[in-house]
């Protein structure tokens, strides 16, 4: 019964135009800063709530108007016929095209940029403007200007004071090394507008998004769902505008993704390396990737095995080994404990998910909790890959998808905004799928055209009974 719901949903949503989708989309997206403005325990995403309820408002009433204009009894339609289907209907036009933007500015870079300003200027408390990853992120990037190591060996009980309003948590950094990059710039003497991570974070965010989709060959829908997931919803727009630094490494994880798709192992590896060398989170997708890896005959070799993991190690050892060597206990328990929970301090990773509160009411077996989990995780997770192992893109992001949606549910420490991961991954099965499509359909294209090459001449077998 739930699956013929969602079929009997499934048909309804790809009879809509794109400016229907859009007009809803945009009205969730409203629905769903008006909750965050109204009901946040954290001011910063209140106030992105009331910034970004508006612009998204906006979208959806003038998305529902076009859609209303084009089915309005003798509206002229802009394509007809054979390329009114699905296909060509999401193409942009430039009505489409001028709400996307307006959107973003209104509800990403709006909302960023004064919050940016407001921190820097000093405006109430610069605290109240900024998510403590990105004060982490800078202090990392000041240290390693310094020429110093980015991670130090703490005693919790004797935290190194922190600003009014800071809390103590933010002495420890999680990140792995070359997260620290996007902290350089506030070494300098730049204007302080200009050297805040979340600057850096949002830029490079929408170049690596705008160089993944412009490798993709496939239908236009989910190259403009992509977009709009990494741009403008709440996915993007609310962590863009408070923290910042989960959106960059999943950008790299898309340009991966979309790298393993048109068959660039080498190139794949280099990027899914980067991001594994900032986040761990990028983790399971650099190891996963190894079993969907296709060289440019489309096979799966073992060269291009190779070559992935030579893009991914080449960027991993020379920027991670050299501080765990330097400093092991540090690296540990920054990286590795901290995230976990088993450091002593309260990680501000602590959502109300069943993993969170499993070891809130049992303080005591927190360790064994957290320890079982992970064990467990592990094990569930290499039975699927044994019996469902994902032998494309589209299959590893589909996998991956479900098994960082549980990983957030029952990790012990997490956020309700990892869920973007998740949705993500969602989104992106449906673009390497249809990408995949695409391909197989090209293939067959150029086969049929190379056997008529080849036969030009119909034989007497195969020629019309009319000759």
């Amino acid at each position: 019964m739930p699956r013929e719901l969602v079929r009997r949903f499934a048909q309804v949503v790809a009879r809509w135009s794109p400016e229907e989708r859009d007009a809803v989309l945009y009205a969730g997206c409203a629905l769903f800063a008006v909750v965050v403005a109204q009901t946040s325990g954290i001011a910063l995403y209140r106030q992105w709530g009331d910034l970004a309820v508006g612009p998204y408002a906006v979208g959806s009433i003038a998305s529902a108007w076009l859609a209303w204009r084009r089915r309005r009894p003798g509206a002229v339609t802009a394509v007809k016929g054979s390329a009114e289907s699905a296909g060509a209907r999401w193409h942009w036009t430039p009505s489409r095209l001028l709400i996307f933007l307006l959107v973003l500015v209104g509800a990403t870079l709006a909302p960023l940029s004064l919050e940016v300003w407001w921190r820097n200027e000093g405006v109430v408390t610069s605290t109240a403007h900024v998510q403590p990853e990105v004060e982490v992120v800078e202090a990392a990037g000041k240290r390693v200007a310094n020429g110093q190591d980015p991670y130090r060996l703490l005693n919790v009980h004797h935290l190194p004071p922190v600003p009014p309003g800071q809390p103590a948590y933010d002495a420890f950094n999680p990140y792995l090394p070359l997260m620290s990059v996007f902290g350089l710039a506030r070494a300098t003497d730049a204007p302080p507008r200009l050297t805040d991570a979340r600057v850096a974070f949002s830029l490079i965010t929408i170049a690596l998004v705008v160089a993944a989709l412009a490798l993709c060959r496939g239908p236009t829908a989910p190259r403009v769902l992509t977009l709009q997931a990494m741009t403008v919803l709440p996915t993007a727009a609310l962590p863009l505008a408070t923290g910042g630094d989960d959106v960059p490494i999943v950008a790299l994880m898309l340009l991966g993704l979309v790298l393993l798709q048109r068959r660039r192992p080498l190139l794949a590896g280099l990027a899914l390396g980067v991001g594994a060398s900032m986040k761990l989170t990028a983790w399971p997708l650099a190891v996963v990737a190894i079993l969907a890896v296709r060289g440019r005959d489309g096979q799966r070799t073992a060269s291009a095995r190779w070559w992935l993991a030579a893009g991914i190690l080449g960027v991993v050892v020379p920027s991670v080994v050299p501080s765990v060597v330097a400093n092991a206990p540090a690296f540990v328990e920054n990286v590795v404990r901290f995230p976990l929970g088993l450091a002593g301090v309260t990680s501000p990773a602590a959502s109300p998910l069943l993993g969170h509160l499993l070891v809130t009411a049992f303080p005591q077996l927190h360790r064994v909790i957290t320890v079982s989990i992970v064990v467990v995780g592990g094990l569930a997770m290499l039975f699927v890959l044994f019996w469902r192992t994902p032998r494309s893109p589209w299959e590893v992001a589909r996998l991956l998808a479900w098994a960082m949606a549980v990983a957030i549910v029952l990790a012990p420490a997490t956020r309700v905004g990892y869920v973007l991961y998740p949705i993500d991954f969602f989104v992106w099965t449906w673009l390497l799928r249809s990408e995949e499509a695409a391909e197989c359909s090209s293939r067959d294209v150029v086969s049929g055209a190379e056997a008529v090459l080849d036969d030009p001449v119909p034989s007497e077998a195969t020629a019309s009974p009319g000759r």
